[in-house]
């Protein structure tokens, strides 16, 4: 599959002393790129089962781990998606091409691969496999520093409130399955995915704001998931997650919980917000720049020209 002597198979789960090769071959890309080579998501799956399918690239004798692709089968209506990366000091070797090549294959019609913050040796893996660009993830920016936030005002018949725990899950997961039904990744969230995030480092329950009507409290309208990335220096925070119950459009929770989220980060002293977007959703994008975020990078989905 490689200009160089590489195995590669599928699994189903790694073992632990093959997910950690993993995560420190992720961690060296990186630091690199500057770009993180897959998404959290695919961090998550790493050692644990999951829905996620692994393949791993290793030298042939020695079992050095020199490249990885992390494939989630198409499910509903919504195609595989893969993200592969490759070890900086074992790239030009045509380890990625192969594991892309792959990948899209295994994926099946319509399969997908990221290309996180779109480099050039991502678009030249493209140009080899004679991929073309399917999807565009924007990452947008804001300072919280040096410029001021829109006052926040809970408007009448609204209450905002943050994460009560556990008991607040199946709501949160109905608004999130309702709200992200078209997102290929977003929407098909379990009990799983709840659960794995609240035991990261970085979960703080108030930083997940909730909001809902007085009148049925039980029922949750929409939330906003915050998040800080300590590891960055200085910690960056996020607008990680804006869900919003079909059911209750029209009523401004998207810009009402998005601002609470910034003056949560804000309060807590961080310089600079970013947040994730489709590059076609015209009314997220219009949300988030009337709130102060422009452009920083955008991540790429390539697939077969069909």
């Amino acid at each position: 599959m490689t200009d160089r002597a590489t195995t590669a198979n599928w699994e189903d789960e790694l073992a632990a002393e093959t997910a950690r090769a993993v995560r420190e071959l992720l961690e060296r890309a990186t630091a690199s790129d500057r770009v993180a080579p897959v998404s959290e998501q695919a961090v998550l799956s790493l050692g644990t089962r999951s829905p996620a399918r692994h393949l791993v690239a290793s030298v042939a004798g020695s079992g050095e781990v020199v490249g990885y692709a992390n494939l989630v089968p198409a499910h509903s209506e919504h195609p595989a998606m893969a993200e592969v990366a490759v070890a900086p000091e074992h790239r030009g070797q045509g380890i990625g091409t192969g594991l892309v090549d792959a990948a899209l294959a295994a994926g099946g019609p319509g399969a997908r691969v990221w290309a996180h913050g779109d480099l050039p040796p991502a678009q030249a893996v493209a140009a080899r496999l004679k991929l073309s660009v399917s999807r565009e993830l924007w990452q947008m920016r804001r300072d919280l520093a040096n410029s001021e936030l829109p006052e926040l005002a809970v408007p009448e018949g609204l209450e905002l409130r943050t994460y009560a725990g556990p008991s607040d899950d199946a709501e949160l997961l109905r608004v999130n399955g309702a709200a992200f039904s078209w997102h290929p990744e977003q929407g098909g969230w379990t009990e799983r995915d709840i659960d794995a995030r609240r035991q990261e480092s970085w979960f703080d329950p108030k930083g997940l704001f909730i909001a809902v009507d007085p009148a049925d409290p039980a029922r949750i309208l929409g939330f906003h998931w915050t998040k800080v990335h300590h590891d960055e220096n200085p910690p960056l925070g996020e607008v990680y997650v804006v869900g919003i119950d079909p059911a209750a459009q029209g009523r401004g929770l998207g810009r009402l919980l998005t601002l609470a989220g910034l003056h949560y980060l804000h309060e807590r002293g961080l310089g600079q917000v970013l947040l994730y977007t489709e590059g076609d959703n015209t009314a997220a994008v219009h949300t988030y720049t009337r709130l102060g975020f422009t452009r920083s990078h955008v991540d790429v989905a390539y697939s077969v020209v069909s």
